[in-house]
Parts: structure tokens; sequence; C-alpha cells
């Protein structure tokens, strides 16, 4: 059941031990081995340069095209492949807008694995082409995860990865969006006139519009780009009401819907069905809401209207989207609670039916959304009928992100547009200070002087500066701004890490070792920096005896966490203390995640103490995950010493 709820959600800290310290070191995060042993963490903020590291009717209406736009593709499937690659070719879009991600294939996805292969991938490649600004859409494919999974309810985790995405302008200027709960949608026209409705573009808003194309089968999610490229104008807008609540929300909603609609000259459009009779053989229609399988009437596949290419819908429907796996044929939603009659973990009706049935755009959830939050009638269709694009009329009609909704359909189908909008218009060229585009620089700027407004300001511009220049592969630059940034401000934590690993990468090890201590200096329990300085020391300059108390400080700050633990065993393993090794070695193991660089050092460690049979299972699981391994010196080595305790 979709339940109303009026309650104001209390704000919780959102899960971001997996971002990497920012400009300011004002948290610490997970840290990693890289194959060639070089500690180097460049999560989200060094290849996405967030700053999460450091730290009526309208007068005049806009269409956006297909450098507005990236998509995003799943290499580890097939599905995701061939629509992302047809709607680049459908848009002419530019080679660096095909985002190319490798990710499960699942429609559920952990938030671990989430942030580590959807998100990170996608800022790096949005950061590394400084498309921060021009890109306003992120559209998704069938292949891609549809939800994040968590708790659920008002405070719940749950979310579909689509409205999580939406948030990542705003994480990568420095912000920290919270993970429990909703978050309020800045672009929501809310009570506002449609005339007072205007252009998305990050001047006025730190999000992106994040849309999909899915549907039951390839060819249905393919047929939505053709038909959203070729939109018509006629069609009315069938809006079916239950007339049974107790509570009258929706149903005011859907009746102001019509009311507006027929205040902008559209009356000859609308149908407004107001009784407990479903709306049925309507033709044609460009825009649909009802109830779904909340409404008893509505328990059905076919709703028998005759969408026209370019037409919108959405119901009031808790989970609609949970799926879009093709259900039997046989199969009916029926709303109830007998799990017989449940596809895909409901019984509740499919926004893919609607999809099948020819609707170009749809919004739904994928999880218990709450009335409050769905997808608003009363501005959907009025803002949809005035020149606004498919994204942008769901979006100013969705009250809140980082929540359940997705949004299905080609974001530049726009039936009414009256102007297009330039490059002008969206972005204004790259701030000379920190290189990073106009818009996004003064988000990452304000987020950072506000947090540290003892600072200079010019430190923290140098700091956004050096970055950049990294993720763009200028290290010789980005050296230079980092330098400067930490002469000017020593205590600049992020800085300094990134400099620190920056010198790492470059083989300057006693560099890097100098500023890692420099951060401690600081921030003496900054768990990234007592790792990376404890594996420096024990494995470029052979002193583990040293190294030893700053790994065992990490672990003592995060005692679960596996690439902590993989860094103690192995200086333990390298100090002489195979016992202790194997023992910590065997805790990061079965804390995951899956890394060919921990199993490797289980399998050596585990072999130092003659446990031949636990050794060549740890070796396995390495080359399991990096068969490349395979033909390393160390790896035969390895591998002949197994053979031998075999004998």
């Amino acid at each position: 059941m979709l339940s109303p709820s009026f309650r104001v959600h209390a704000l919780f800290p959102r899960l971001d031990k997996y971002f990497h310290c920012g400009l300011l070191g004002a948290r610490q995060v997970r840290s990693r081995h890289v194959s060639n042993k070089s500690v180097l963490i460049f999560l989200i903020f060094v290849a996405g340069v967030g700053t999460t590291l450091v730290p009526c009717l309208v007068p005049d209406l806009y269409a956006q095209s297909g450098e507005n736009v990236a998509i995003i593709i799943n290499e580890n499937s097939p599905a995701s492949q061939r629509i992302g690659e047809y709607y680049a070719r459908k848009h002419a879009l530019p080679p660096s807008n095909v985002i190319r991600i490798r990710t499960s294939a699942e429609e559920t996805i952990e938030r671990l694995a989430y942030l580590t292969s959807i998100e990170q991938p996608i800022a790096a490649a949005i950061a590394r082409e400084g498309l921060q600004d021009r890109i306003l859409y992120l559209v998704l494919t069938k292949g891609v995860p549809l939800r994040v999974a968590g708790s659920v309810g008002l405070q719940g985790s749950v979310a579909s990865v689509d409205s999580e995405l939406t948030l990542l302008y705003r994480r990568l200027t420095g912000q920290n969006p919270l993970i429990p709960g909703r978050v309020d949608n800045p672009y929501f026209l809310g009570t506002r006139d449609i005339s007072e409705a205007r252009k998305f573009s990050h001047r006025d808003w730190d999000i992106y519009l994040v849309a999909r194309l899915d549907a039951f089968t390839v060819e249905e999610a393919l047929a939505l780009v053709d038909k959203g490229a070729a939109p018509v104008t006629e069609g009315r807008v069938v809006l079916d009401q239950r007339d049974t609540l107790v509570d009258r929300t929706g149903e005011t909603w859907l009746s102001q819907a019509a009311t507006r609609l027929n205040a902008q000259g559209h009356d000859d459009r609308v149908v407004l069905e107001a009784t407990v009779k479903p709306a049925r053989d309507i033709r044609p229609v460009i825009g649909y809401y009802s109830w779904g399988s909340n409404d008893a009437s509505n328990r059905v596949r076919t709703v028998k209207m005759g969408f026209v290419p370019g037409s919108i819908a959405a119901t009031f429907v808790s989970s609609d989207a949970r799926t879009f796996q093709e259900p039997p044929v046989a199969w009916m939603p029926t709303g109830g609670y007998d799990r017989s009659t449940w596809f895909g973990g409901s019984a509740q009706s499919l926004v893919g039916d609607l999809i099948r049935e020819g609707a170009t755009g749809v919004a739904g959830h994928v999880a218990e959304p709450f009335l409050q939050s769905t997808v608003r009638p009363d501005i959907l269709f009025p803002a949809y009928l005035s020149g606004y694009n498919l994204i942008e009329s769901f979006y100013l009609a969705m009250p809140h992100l980082s929540w359940q909704t997705v949004v299905i359909g080609d974001p530049l189908c726009a039936p009414f547009p009256r102007k297009s909008m330039s490059r002008d218009d969206i972005e204004e060229g790259t701030d000379a200070e920190t290189a990073l585009p106009t818009f996004f620089s003064k988000y990452s700027l304000k987020q950072l002087t506000t947090a540290a407004p003892s600072v200079p300001r010019r430190a923290l511009g140098l700091g956004l500066r050096g970055q950049t220049l990294i993720a763009r592969n200028d290290r010789s630059g980005g050296r230079v701004a980092l330098e400067q940034a930490t002469e000017l401000a020593p205590r600049l934590v992020g800085s300094q890490m990134l400099l620190a690993q920056l010198y790492e990468q470059m083989g300057e090890y006693d560099a890097a070792i100098e500023r890692y201590r420099r951060v401690l200096d600081v921030q003496p329990n900054q768990t990234t920096a007592l790792n990376n300085l404890a594996y420096a020391l024990a494995t470029r300059r052979q002193m583990p005896a040293e190294a030893l108390p700053y790994a065992q400080r990490a672990v003592a700050a995060l005692p679960s966490e596996p690439t902590l633990l993989d860094t103690l065993g192995w200086i333990q393993h390298l100090a002489g203390d195979d016992v202790a090794a194997a023992k910590t070695m065997g805790q990061a193991v079965r804390g995951g995640p899956k890394i060919a660089d921990i199993h490797l050092h289980a399998a050596i460690v585990f072999a130092a103490t003659g446990a031949s049979a636990v050794a060549r299972k740890e070796l396995g699981e390495a080359l399991a995950l990096d068969p490349s391994l395979k033909g390393r010196a160390d790896v035969r080595a390895l591998t002949v010493r197994i053979e031998s305790l075999e004998r």
C-alpha cells in the first residue's frame, strides 16, 4: 500500500567512510594497496575532483541537446551496451558523454558496491573531461542496477540508484548529503505557479537530473528512444481518481491538475474520471495518472489508453518500479498480501506495463516512497504541456531525492519546446583560479570557505586546482598547485594527503613519508595517513618495526576494515611474526571485499606458517580475482613453495 505520511524526518549522518578525506581532512576512509604495492588511494576525489577531498505559460522555454546528456553503459550487461550505444548514436552524443562502467547486472546492489562501481566511475569520467556544468542529465540503461539495498521506512536507507545519483554533483562540491531518509529536491516547484518554473542548469541547482532507459525487454527500451525523438502534440490527459479514499490528498492533486490544465487553455484535453469507474478506451492520450493496483478496478495489466509518442504516465503505487523483469503472461496485480500472487516481491502493478502499452515516459518507485514523496500530477502535466522536456517535468513535480523514484524515458523528449538553450545559457567557461567549470567552482569554494573560514581562500583555490589538474593527468601542474596550497596552509590536511599520494605515485617515497607525517601532526588518528605511512615505511624503506605501531593505530581506529588489517598483517609478516600475521590476515579475508592483493598476501603468510591448504585456497581466490597475477615472479615462487609443502 502507498502510505500517506506528513512527518518531517530527522537528519542522520550519511555513510561516508568510503570517501576519501576532504581538502580539509574532515573524514577518514577506506584505503587499499594496488597491485604494484603503491598505496595511492584515489577514490572519488582524485578521479572525480570532488571537494569531498578538498575541502500560466512560461515566457520562454528551452530544449537541451545531446551534449548535455551523459549515457551510462554497464559493460557487464549486453542489454545496457545495446541500449546505450543506440541512444548515443541517435542523439550524436560526444564520446566524452558516453560513460562506461563495470558493475553488477542485478537489479539490487549493496551500497559499497554502488559507490565503488557506479557513483565513483561516473564522477571520474565527468571530472576528467571537465563536464560538471555541461552535463545536466544522467541516463542509465537497462542492466545498470535499479536499487541500492538498505532499510525501509521514512528513515530507511534503501533508494533507487537513479535518485542517489541526482546528488552526485552536490557530493563532488564537498557537501555530504545524508543517507537515511529523504533529501528535499531543490528543483521541486511545490506550491508555486507553473509560471515561476525555470529551465534547469547548474547556475541555480547543484544536482543532476537522472533518467533511465528501461523496460521489460530491450526492444521496448529502444522504442522509448525512438518515440522520445519524434513526439506528437495531440492527445488527452487522463486523470483517474478512485473516489473511495478517506485521505483525499492524491485525489486533490488529480483535481488540481485538471484545474491547472483548464486554466492553461487545455480544457479540451482533460479527462477527469472522478468516480469509482476506471478510465478506459481513451485515445489519443499524452498524459495518464491513476492509483494503479491501489484502485481495485485498476488491477489490470492493460489500461487501454491510446498512448501517443511523447506521452507520459505515473501511478500512486509504492513499488511499481520494483523490477523491470518481465512477469509471466498469466500474472495479474492484486495489490494484496498473498505471496502466491506476487511478482518481484509484491502483488502491486508495474509501470513496465504502461511502457509496454505505449507510454514514452513514466515515473515509478523501487520501494515505499510514502504519498508525500510521489510525483505530483498537478505540476507534472502543466509543466510538460507548457514546454518543459520530459525530465524537467518529472523533476519539477518530484518532492524528494535520495529516495525511491525512477524516471523512465529520454530526458530530451519535448513535444512542446519553444526555444533551444545555448551553451552560454548552461555554462560560463572555466574558473581561472581552480581550473574547474565556473558554477561547479563557485559551489565548491563556497562549501570550503564555509567549512574552514580561517584557511586562506587562496590556499583552498590552489587545493582545488591541484586536484583538478591531477584528475586530468597533469601531475606536474597538480604538484605545483598542491605545494603552493600547503605552503600557504600547512594544516590543510586534504591537500597534504593528496600531495603525499602523488609523491608516492611518482616514486618520491621520502617526500611522501614526510607529508604523511605532517598529516599526523595535525590529525594523529587519520587512518588513511596511518595506513599509508606504515605501508611506505615497511615496503619502501624496509623498516617494518618502525611501521608496525602506525598500522596498529589504524586498525585500532577501524578494527574491522579489511584493507587496514591487510596492511597490519603484511607488516607483521615482514617483521617475522607469521603467527600474528596469519591471525590478522584471516580477519582481513573474512571481512571482504574481494581484493586480489589481500588474498595474495594471505596466501604468502599462510604458506610461511606451513598451512599449505589454506595458502592454496587464498592463492586461488587471488588468481580468480586478477588472473594477470599468474605471470608474476613472486606468485610463481609462491606456487612452488605451496607445492613443496604439499609433498
